[in-house]
């Protein structure tokens, strides 16, 4: 990559938070090119080249991650930002100049805005299961569990919206968002227990909670390609069970708890079985270590 000729001219900034993904980084940061003023946080302390590789690039400043997931690396990352406007992008996401543009425009003519967000889509032009969603309770876990979600869309847990809708959800995620910077910090930035995943569930219900407003743009679609970290999928779907869980945990009884993690354990573990059945060990091997995050909490992270 060669050093631009021109000088950022957008008042936002972009918080990449990357760990192993210095190709999908360097991709994003030429495709959107020197308009744009990027803060790389490199969590994985570049042992895959990702700083030598921007070195030079005067719109990028690259900062060492701490290394302790998503979470902690945004909050960094966004804390050194020096606008309070900042747009918070996936290394596996695409967004269009426009589409951050219209997004921190959003952001900017509402102070009582924390934070907007686009639909992400798969790379089969699907919107993305997950892309927003609605809190956790048994109820919505048996949904999901048992399948009925399928014919029921709004009795899940995680929402996929049709495009220009306006959805009735709970939370957005945070795959790409723009940000109120002292706003998002008054509320306490992302919560650094969740090491990846549900830190959107939870400064969602915060945002609710201070009488404050988020944004969800289901007219700007956003590729997304469910991938920006380089660690395996088995570990990230284990996260992914933890961090539910540790979610969950907080807002439910004791009661509630246990009934979700066994409604989602049931549901999970079936999958597994039929993959099994059908020889189809990635997909089994993904619902397994989701059942392992659900019960033993995340991986060793060493």
């Amino acid at each position: 990559m060669s050093v631009p000729a021109t000088t950022a001219l957008r008042d936002y900034e972009i918080v990449v938070v990357a760990y192993r993904s210095a190709d999908l980084v360097t991709e994003l940061i030429r495709d959107l090119g020197s308009d744009f003023s990027f803060i790389v946080v490199d969590n994985c302390r570049g042992a895959d080249g990702l700083a030598d590789r921007l070195r030079g690039l005067r719109h990028v400043r690259v900062l060492d991650g701490p290394g302790r997931g998503f979470a902690s690396g945004a909050n960094l990352g966004i804390r050194a930002a020096r606008s309070d406007l900042v747009m918070l992008v996936g290394p596996d996401s695409r967004p269009s100049p426009a589409t951050l543009d219209a997004l921190a425009g959003d952001v900017r003519d509402d102070p009582a805005c924390v934070q907007v967000c686009p639909m992400a889509v798969g790379h089969d032009g699907r919107v993305e299961l997950g892309t927003a969603g609605w809190e956790p309770t048994w109820w919505r876990a048996l949904s999901h569990a048992s399948g009925w979600h399928y014919l029921f869309p709004r009795t899940g847990l995680w929402a996929r919206p049709e495009p220009d809708s306006e959805p009735a959800i709970d939370w957005v995620s945070a795959s790409v968002c723009a940000l109120r910077r002292s706003l998002f910090l008054e509320l306490g930035a992302f919560d650094e227990e969740f090491f990846v995943y549900n830190e959107d569930v939870d400064l969602s219900r915060r945002i609710r909670g201070a009488g404050l407003r988020q944004g969800f743009r289901t007219d700007l679609l956003v590729a997304h390609g469910s991938g920006g970290s380089g660690d395996r999928p088995t570990r990230m779907s284990q996260l992914r069970g933890s961090s539910m869980m540790r979610d969950v945990g907080r807002h439910h009884s004791r009661l509630e708890t246990r009934a979700i993690r066994m409604i989602l354990t049931a549901g999970a573990g079936g999958r597994a079985l039929a993959y099994r059945a059908l020889r189809r060990s990635g997909k089994a091997e993904w619902h397994e270590a989701y059942v392992r995050g659900l019960w033993v909490g995340p991986p060793d992270m060493a």
